[in-house]
């Protein structure tokens, strides 16, 4: 370790194959390169033959994080998780042959809009933050060379890396019928994916603050419906009473109805 305080942030790889593209992502993104397998920085994005992974340095910390639509957990949500019946795809208005074009407008890692997309839906994902978009557009770049099915859900997503609440009130695509919403927020759920997860990405999003303003801008945006998704027992958006609810174990969706789906 060197005696100066640890880099937050840099970009390394596994082995030498992957040294050029790391150095053109570390240039993209511009964060310091750190030579393979360094551990000079609390979080490393890392390259290697899986792909692109976040992973922390510290002692005790838990395993990498990507972005995988192939296999894992979402190859077993695709088959396995309930279609149309999901929450989620229940929160965007997906019933019969209905399927609205969607907005993810806090796309993260891109669950649930892998889960709404692989129910027939297109949609387009933003996410402001560069490293989970670098995270993002690496597992669909996969997902789309992977093939059959993974690739065809993939092809139906649309990944835009920028501040959504600015590109929701100049936008210039076609006007998504639902744009579904979920802010960083102090989560309650206990898994250890999700604990994994925000204990990585906390250091770099933070909480959404700014929540107010990305529900007005989603509801001045969406023709139909925006569908917002809270820890069950967190309070409203700056209080709005949602229109309907429907509400999970340990989460929970305001839908904010404008006009009806069909």
């Amino acid at each position: 370790m060197s005696e100066h305080a640890p880099l937050s942030l840099a970009v390394t790889w596994s082995d030498p194959q992957w040294q050029a593209s790391a150095e053109a992502l570390a240039e993209r993104l511009q964060l310091p390169v750190l030579a393979e397998s360094a551990a000079d920085a609390a979080l490393l994005l890392e390259l290697d033959a899986a792909g692109l992974a976040l992973r922390s340095t510290e002692a005790g910390a838990p395993g990498a994080v990507r972005v995988d639509f192939v296999g894992g957990a979402l190859a077993h949500r695709r088959q396995f998780g309930g279609g149309a019946g999901q929450m989620v795809a229940r929160a965007v208005g997906i019933r019969g042959s209905v399927r609205p074009s969607v907005l993810d407008a806090t796309a993260g890692l891109g669950r649930d809009a892998f889960v709404i997309a692989a129910l027939g839906c297109e949609v387009t994902l933003l996410e402001r933050q560069p490293v989970i978009a670098a995270l993002l557009e690496d597992g669909l770049q996969r997902a789309r060379a992977a093939g059959g099915e993974v690739a065809e859900i993939a092809a139906r997503m649309q990944l835009l890396h920028c501040d959504a609440i600015a590109a929701m009130g100049d936008w210039q695509l076609p006007t998504p019928q639902v744009i579904h919403l979920d802010p960083m927020f102090p989560h309650r759920d206990k898994s250890a994916l999700v604990k994994k997860e925000m204990r990585l990405f906390r250091p770099l999003a933070g909480d959404d603050d700014d929540a107010p303003e990305l529900l007005a801008a989603a509801l001045q945006l969406a023709s139909h419906r925006v569908a917002v998704k809270r820890p069950r027992k967190a309070p409203a958006i700056a209080g709005q009473r949602p229109s309907a609810e429907l509400a999970g174990q340990s989460s929970r969706y305001d839908i904010y109805g404008k006009k009806k789906l069909d």
